[in-house]
């Protein structure tokens, strides 16, 4: 049976203690006063989880609530997110046909058709999972047959009749940063992910998900700066920046979505196993972000090698969230960041959301509470 170590205790937080810590999260976030929780209720069997910073329910943070909920052992509230993501999100026809509308209103009303991967992704994971844990029960909660459907999607829409375009890349098993263009986000890279989607998916299906989780480890070499382990928001499929604007905005430094590379690194490690290439990047990553504490510039945004910019980061919790789950790899030379982390807590006021995301998850991951079920 897999074991999995409360890295915590290293810094004076106990089994117990942490457990304690994790429900407390779960419960700010889900239940606290308006000022701090992200999940909402909605008639008696929905509910949503709302981006505070941008008034909105994505695919990102309703598959990050049902983990959550997962492995939090919260079977009522995952139900309630996945009911209300089927419901408002799910595309049932269209080119979309099988995907989810990444970003919904609260009342449930399609801000735009298109999909986001890392919802996709999130969700198919959650699934497996609470099949695993709680068992499958019927329609939309036989989380195996919903999962192994999306699975199918993910990989095969453009094929077989099937309209629209696959997430992954069929040549490179990579995920696109969305199927309709061919670069990526490295973030979306979850190679822990793949390898249970190999054993869930369709019989067809099992093959490519194996070689996506190659693949996407192998990715992560190309993106991350050799000198500081750093990655981009988005890049090309070779790995360097994507360097033109959209109308959200550049992307091309170390920047929100970045900060979960080195997270999933580490998450893959306690999963699948600490590989050579990871602790080596975490070493780099670390020796950064350490020189960047003591000059007090921790909290800005870089380009991935390490060139300082103008720009406050907007998640500085994220960053601390981030900079500390490294501590899977380096105890010791991840203590200033676990000090932070543990001292600083949860973020309040309107950009919360992802912060918190992130601060728990990484909660979850050091204390042994991120799990394989």
């Amino acid at each position: 049976m897999r074991e999995y170590e409360n890295i915590l205790e290293y810094y004076g937080v106990s089994t117990e203690a942490a457990a304690k810590r994790c429900e407390e999260i779960f419960q700010t976030l889900f239940y606290g006063s308006d000022e701090e929780r992200i999940y909402y209720p909605a008639g008696d069997d929905m509910g949503y989880m709302v981006d505070t910073g941008n008034l909105d329910a994505r695919t990102e943070g309703m598959s990050y609530g049902m983990m959550m909920c997962l492995q939090m052992d919260k079977k009522e509230e995952f139900d309630r997110l996945w009911k209300w993501a089927k419901t408002y999100m799910y595309q049932s026809g269209g080119v979309q046909k099988g995907y989810f509308a990444w970003s919904c209103g609260l009342d449930g009303s399609k801000n735009s058709d298109g999909a986001a991967p890392d919802g996709e992704e999130y969700f198919a994971m959650d699934l497996i999972l609470a099949g695993n844990r709680w068992g499958n029960g019927e329609g939309i909660f036989n989380y195996h047959e919903e999962a192994a459907a999306l699975l199918h999607d993910m990989i095969r829409k453009g094929t077989g009749g099937l309209p629209g375009r696959a997430m992954f890349d069929p040549d490179n098993h990579y995920i696109r940063f969305i199927a309709e263009c061919d670069f990526t986000d490295p973030s979306y890279h979850l190679p822990h992910f793949y390898e249970q989607y190999a054993k869930y998916a369709y019989e067809e299906d099992r093959e490519f998900y194996i070689k996506a989780a190659e693949a996407s480890r192998e990715y992560w070499t190309k993106c991350c700066n050799p000198l500081t382990g750093l990655s981009a928001e988005y890049a090309y499929f070779d790995g360097a920046p994507f360097e033109k604007t959209t109308p959200f905005g550049r992307h091309d430094w170390y920047y929100s979505d970045a900060y979960r590379t080195i997270i999933n690194t580490a998450v893959d490690a306690v999963w699948c196993g600490k590989k050579q290439w990871s602790e080596d990047n975490a070493a780099r990553f670390l020796t950064f972000f350490n020189a960047r504490l003591e000059d007090g510039t921790w909290d800005r945004v870089f380009l991935i090698d390490g060139t300082l910019l103008e720009e406050k980061a907007l998640h500085p919790v994220a960053v601390m969230a981030a900079n500390a789950s490294c501590a899977v790899f380096d105890k010791e030379a991840a203590k200033p960041w676990m000090e932070k982390f543990l001292e600083n807590g949860l973020r309040d006021g309107v950009r919360r959301y992802y912060d918190n995301c992130l601060y728990f998850f990484v909660y979850l991951l050091l204390s042994g509470n991120y799990r394989i079920y």
